[in-house]
């Protein structure tokens, strides 16, 4: 991803980068975006870009496993998120959703994977210590709970859904407040002007709208200028 673009994605919300998605395949319908309503740990930071890192957790019930092949795969887990390209997003599966109860992202877990160079966590799962969590690594996850139960490491760097959204190793995510999306690989390169040019059209109808003398005339013209524009 080129500097530029990852600076631009920093910028805009979830939203727009939808909107731009679809303005670069010159269709409605793209769908790769999670369904339902996702929790930010910080809802007024940038959102979150990165190149997916996958796993799958578990906590409701105890390991059935020995203790010493857990900690394994744990310490496997942190080596995997660690090798990860710059910059990373953890996108974890809870598999005991929507009965999720074990919060794997609290202060510990969140300080330790900014430590190792990621920027922030896409989860179905739970969330918690919120206002102890690290600046600058927003958590976008299905709840908020107080406890982290028997909470696990089951796979990792296998495809993972999350609230409806499919992803693997490497796609590049971009998610905040209203959830994520996963953007096409092949549109990356036309992206940054995609979204220049939504920002473009969109202001057509902003600036008629936040003028003086607004009206319903003055509406139809702008939207007849934004429709031409946006075609």
């Amino acid at each position: 991803m080129n500097p530029s673009l990852l600076k631009l994605l920093r910028s805009v919300d979830t939203p727009t980068v939808c909107n731009a998605i679809e303005v670069a395949q010159g269709k409605r319908g793209f769908g790769d975006f999670t369904r339902g309503t996702m929790l930010c740990s910080a809802p007024d930071d940038p959102p979150v870009v990165g190149y997916a890192r996958t796993a799958r957790i578990a906590a409701i019930n105890p390991p059935e496993e020995p203790a010493a092949v857990i900690k394994e795969r744990r310490m496997a887990y942190y080596k995997h998120m660690s090798e990860g390209p710059d910059p990373s997003v953890a996108v974890i599966e809870d598999m005991d959703y929507p009965n999720s109860v074990g919060a794997f992202w609290g202060e510990i877990n969140t300080t330790v994977h900014k430590g190792l160079g990621l920027s922030g966590a896409l989860t179905n799962g739970v969330m918690r210590d919120l206002g102890d969590l690290p600046q600058n690594f927003p958590v976008v996850a299905g709840s908020i709970g107080p406890s982290h139960a028997f909470v696990h490491v089951k796979e990792i760097g296998t495809p993972v859904d999350v609230f409806g959204l499919e992803v693997c190793e490497g796609d590049v995510i971009h998610a905040d407040r209203h959830g994520a999306v996963k953007v096409p690989a092949d549109i990356l390169p036309q992206l940054e002007a995609a979204i220049a040019k939504l920002l473009d059209t969109e202001k057509i109808v902003l600036d008629a709208a936040k003028a003086d003398g607004f009206d319903f005339s003055a509406f139809e013209d702008a939207w007849a200028r934004f429709e031409a524009a946006r075609t």
